[in-house]
């Protein structure tokens, strides 16, 4: 924080208060020595007396609009007038606070100062990063990734909580964004927390929020995520990792609409929908004590599972075709595909991480390239060695219809017997003319546009 006041005893005194509260600060006694301390990358508030000789409060609000347009502005004044106070607004001051100053008002407004610049800093970062990725795409054609978008699409509108069921690595979070933005809440903010990466302590803060003074460390009040996520979705990821406490609390939210941050005093109305996701059985869970049945009914209003990518073999092609894009794109590489034995190896490959592990084996071997052609050598070394997928399993959704099963069978034996359709027909025990006629009726039916789903 940086503090600036021609007056060194209103000086000293404000810094020695944000220095009890653990507040690094620097201090500057005229405007001109504040600009260059402006120039700091660690400053993120600047408290300022309003009249000052030289450049006054104002003209340095309005430098630090210029040159640091990140950095929140609170104005001290003795000469406070209505005038004054609409001006220092319109210039973008984040608070005006009058002399004598108060101790309690003073802390107050800087610590949602800081509040509010750390939450810029948090979305500019967030931006960055995915800027920096690229838009984020589900891309499938095969029946059940079709039949799981289906379910999504008539999930989103509504209000009901959703719980993600699906294997790691399948997308759940990429689901739970698409349902938000397909939502009524879709200006609204998405925000995110994995219940399996903090520890039980620091979940619940982050959930909930924490008052100053909670516990060590606590310095100044924090929100907590389910405040961040009022008029937005909440996608608790992992949920069944949550500890029998978090368990309870969470229960209570989603009964009541209201939080109570760690160290208060007063509940805190909340409007958020949630969007959980797991990757365990939790009604296996249930069973053993590890979690709540009366939460598990609360989160799981509608079910939606997510396939694995060995239940929809025929998207490896179309998702390694998106990686490659992306991934030249972001390394400016130029290639063209992928060799023969790539191709085929990518498509025969077990895939146990699903479409994230498919990922970082495009990425790697997008980096690694020498050629203009990925080829078997540029694969991770899993996914050469690695465990291929059995062509005589074929993981089907109970309740596909027989056509379906049959169009199913037809590709998979293709793809065991390399696009041999006499060889083909001999295993399947058919015609082979049977094979081309479904074939014929599989490429009228692509013309009239399925399109793999984006969002």
């Amino acid at each position: 924080m940086l503090v600036v006041d021609d007056d060194h005893a209103n000086l000293d005194s404000v810094c020695k208060v944000f220095q009890r509260e653990g507040v690094p600060t620097l201090s500057a006694p005229n405007g001109q020595e504040a600009i260059e301390l402006l120039r700091r990358p660690d400053v993120g508030v600047m408290v300022t007396d309003l009249m000052m000789p030289g450049v006054d409060g104002q003209e340095l609000l309005k430098a630090a609009r210029a040159m640091r347009p990140d950095v929140e502005v609170v104005l001290m004044t003795a000469y406070a007038t209505v005038e004054t106070a609409v001006n220092a607004m319109r210039d973008g001051a984040y608070d005006f606070i009058t002399k004598p100053l108060k101790r309690h008002s003073l802390v107050k407004a800087v610590q949602k100062a800081m509040e509010k610049q750390a939450l810029v800093a948090e979305n500019r970062d967030l931006k960055a990063q995915l800027a920096a990725v690229g838009p984020r795409t589900m891309i499938g054609q095969s029946p059940a990734y079709r039949a799981f978008l289906e379910t999504l699409g008539q999930a989103a509108p509504s209000t009901a909580t959703v719980l993600l069921i699906g294997e790691s690595g399948t997308g759940k979070e990429l689901a739970a964004r698409s349902i938000h933005d397909q939502s009524p809440r879709a200006k609204g903010p998405f925000v995110a927390v994995n219940c399996a990466a903090l520890p039980e302590s620091i979940l619940e803060a982050e959930l909930f929020g924490v008052e100053k003074g909670a516990f060590t460390g606590a310095v100044a009040r924090k929100e907590g995520r389910f405040e961040r996520a009022s008029g937005g979705t909440l996608f608790l990821d992992e949920v069944g990792e949550m500890s029998a406490g978090a368990q309870v609390k969470l229960l209570r939210v989603l009964q009541e609409g209201e939080v109570e941050r760690l160290g208060g005093t007063h509940t805190i109305k909340v409007d958020v929908r949630v969007v959980a996701a797991t990757n365990k059985d939790l009604q296996r869970e249930i069973a053993e004590g590890r979690f709540r049945e009366d939460l598990y009914f609360r989160l799981n209003v509608v079910e939606v599972r997510i396939p694995s990518l060995a239940s929809r073999r025929e998207d490896v092609p179309l998702l390694a075709d998106h990686f490659l894009r992306r991934y030249a794109a972001k390394n400016n590489k130029v290639l063209k595909g992928f060799s023969d034995a790539a191709r085929s190896l990518l498509e025969n490959y077990a895939w146990p991480g699903n479409v994230r592990e498919l990922e970082h084996a495009l990425e790697r071997a997008v980096v690694l390239c020498r050629n203009d052609v990925i080829d078997v050598a540029d694969l991770p070394d899993s996914v050469r060695k690695g465990p291929i997928g059995a062509a005589s399993q074929i993981v089907i959704p109970i309740g596909t219809s027989m056509e379906e099963i049959e169009r199913r069978v037809i590709h998979e034996t293709l793809r065991h017997t390399k696009g041999d359709k006499n060889l083909a027909a001999r295993l399947l025990g058919i015609a082979a003319r049977t094979i081309y006629r479904k074939l014929a009726a599989d490429e009228a039916e692509g013309q009239k546009g399925v399109p793999g789903s984006e969002s």
